[in-house]
């Protein structure tokens, strides 16, 4: 049974990094290897859609994908609520577990996780549906 909005995914969770998912970022095999069993966050950022003639303005929430200069597309994630922040204050943090990233991205048509993209820790997961 998954959660519902009464029972959250992570109740106690304080917007940490996962510690097994701090030592291994950076190393791309290592974060690889923890990413299905730790929390980490998909930046959620408004689009902002046309201003219809009343003058109000509608947004869409989405998740951020960014292509490559080679064509290929990867889902932001984020070790921690700080990292993400770093990033872009405005994103709203949605925590999941990484292999439900890894799912979610592979939906999307994307073929990697960009994981802390900015922060020193930065690290590219490729991932497949195999």
């Amino acid at each position: 049974m998954s959660p519902s909005l009464a029972e959250p995914a992570f109740p106690d969770d304080d917007g940490e990094a996962y510690p097994e998912l701090a030592r291994a970022l950076g190393d791309e095999t290592a974060v690889a290897a923890v990413l299905p069993d730790v929390r980490v966050f998909v930046p959620v950022v408004a689009l902002l859609g046309d201003v219809p003639a009343d003058g109000d303005k509608e947004a869409d929430m989405a998740a951020v994908l960014m292509t490559g200069a080679d064509g290929r597309q990867a889902l932001l994630t984020f070790s921690s609520v700080d990292a993400m922040r770093a990033w872009n204050p405005e994103a709203r943090p949605v925590p999941v577990w990484g292999r439900d990233a890894a799912r979610a991205a592979l939906d999307e048509g994307a073929s990697a996780l960009l994981v802390d993209l900015g922060s020193p820790g930065f690290t590219v997961v490729e991932i497949s549906a195999g």
